[in-house]
């Protein structure tokens, strides 16, 4: 029987829209009454996924920035971290404002940004149709490099560098190879939302990819979880879409692959999944918890 149901969110709980639909949601509940834990497993912030754990009945833990901590939502406190260092956060910046590339610096609770783009500009949408208490906190400042030398709390999820333009995302990623002491997430392909504009809906399309400290994983994460839950990795469920997925699939018990993945991270799974826009996440917790 399996005890720990691990599921990021972009691309997998969350439909295109961003939101939780109510068969999910049911789903969820109803593999937590089996007495089944599920915890999100998110490149997101704190407070972003706070709101989502409250929305979905997940009430013990989660874990944010790609497994930079783990948050213990009854204690209200942080768990287990593995935070940037601030001088290396300050030489990714040089690097991308040397080569005009849109980046952004998550904290443990905020997004720290230059202006509404890309995966920002998702998130402000997303924003838009969420009570205040339930937003994702953004922070647009001007001069992103003496912003982060000024700051007092150095809790430093992540860095995320955006571009539509797939020559230009390449060039940045062989500057950003040569810095030491880093995770660099290998996405190759383009990330696709969708954001409502009036009445359309216009998709958003761009290359990413995440900056971390060294050994910072979702599926490292976990593994810190299950000892202090004293449970085995084999009874362990993670649901996933994408690169940051990858370890957790590879190493879960039962690895499960949105349909919308890419080929490599489907060929690594145990099963693979409707998308997210078909209720994935639902199906799965039907097939193999309810």
């Amino acid at each position: 029987m399996y005890k720990l149901v691990a599921i990021d969110l972009d691309g997998t709980m969350l439909d295109s829209f961003g939101q939780v639909t109510e068969n999910t949601k049911k789903a969820i509940q109803k593999t937590i009454k089996k007495g089944i834990d599920v915890i999100i497993a998110s490149g997101r912030p704190i407070d972003s996924i706070k709101t989502i754990a409250k929305e979905i009945g997940s009430n013990k833990y989660f874990i944010a920035g790609n497994g930079a901590l783990i948050y213990d939502i009854q204690k209200d406190e942080v768990l287990y971290e593995n935070y940037m260092n601030k001088q290396k956060v300050l030489e990714i910046i040089k690097i991308c404002e040397e080569n005009s590339i849109a980046y952004n610096v998550y904290t443990d609770k905020t997004i720290l940004a230059t202006s509404l783009k890309y995966n920002v500009l998702y998130y402000h949408k997303e924003n838009l149709k969420k009570q205040e208490d339930k937003r994702t906190h953004i922070n647009i400042v001007e001069n992103m490099y003496e912003y982060i030398q000024k700051m007092q709390e150095e809790k430093f999820l992540k860095i995320t560098i955006c571009d539509d333009s797939k020559t230009v995302f390449q060039s940045i990623i062989r500057k950003l190879e040569k810095v030491k002491d880093i995770e660099m997430l290998d996405v190759s392909h383009m990330s696709r939302k969708v954001i409502e504009q009036g009445t359309e809906s216009i998709p958003i399309e761009y290359y990413y990819t995440e900056i971390s400290s060294k050994d910072v994983d979702k599926w490292f994460a976990i593994e810190f979880l299950i000892k202090k839950l004293n449970i085995k990795k084999e009874e362990v469920i993670a649901i996933g879409d994408n690169v940051n997925d990858k370890k957790m699939i590879e190493q879960a018990g039962l690895g499960i692959a949105m349909g919308q993945s890419m080929p490599q991270l489907k060929e690594l799974a145990n099963y693979v999944t409707s998308s997210n826009v078909e209720e994935g996440v639902a199906k799965t917790l039907e097939r193999f918890c309810i």
